[in-house]
């Protein structure tokens, strides 16, 4: 194979890998601010005050709908008329797939949330219903879409696509190095302090 095919092929690949590597770190520009910036105000959450706010109503559930609280111990969802009442009457959207945890008394729903918490509680016999939000604000908010934590199918889905677009951002970023590290001599020993230093961090002051 003579220099000039061997120069084409490398021109080549390093088109196809620049584009990738453009096409990738664009897919995931947004997600990487996001989890960059959040990683700090989570390493530096005990410094960060958060004042939640929290929101309360209360209601009665109308005399018709109390036949579908009414009955032996239940479990799984509220009824379909309940969860219309809680949305109309009290603006509480209550999803077909959250859990109540009922007694003879009562049917208490958990409802959590990225940056807060929520609850429902609804006494069987007669309707009185009680509502609360807890709202910790917008950074709580981005910390808990960081974790993944009470975000929903979407949002996971979001991550896993996030993170193939890193990692497709990182290995096309890797051979890219490889492929400039001959006219580069600091390229290699600059990719190994990046291995070492965390390396190094994890043995010596992690316990």
């Amino acid at each position: 194979m003579d220099a000039n095919q061997n120069n084409r092929q490398r021109a080549y690949w390093l088109k196809t890998l620049h584009q990738w590597h453009w096409i990738s770190s664009a897919l995931c520009l947004l997600g990487m601010l996001l989890f960059g910036i959040t990683g700090i105000t989570l390493n530096h959450a005990a410094q960060i005050e958060a004042q939640p706010r929290i929101t309360s109503r209360t209601g009665q559930v109308p005399e018709p709908l109390r036949a579908e609280l009414a009955g032996d111990t239940k479990t799984g969802p509220l009824p379909p008329g309940v969860r219309h009442w809680l949305a109309s009457a009290l603006r509480v959207e209550v999803g077909d797939d959250a859990e109540g945890e009922w007694s003879p008394q009562e049917v208490y729903v958990a409802l959590p949330r990225p940056g807060g918490d929520a609850w429902v509680r609804i006494d069987r016999e007669s309707g009185d219903t009680e509502y609360e939000l807890t709202d910790r604000g917008w950074i709580s908010y981005f910390n808990d879409l960081h974790k993944g934590r009470h975000a929903g199918t979407a949002w996971r889905w979001f991550i896993d696509v996030f993170a193939a677009a890193v990692l497709l951002f990182s290995i096309t970023g890797l051979f890219i190095l490889k492929m400039h590290a001959a006219q580069r001599p600091t390229t290699w020993p600059i990719v190994g302090l990046g291995i070492v230093i965390p390396v190094v961090l994890a043995l010596l002051f992690i316990h």
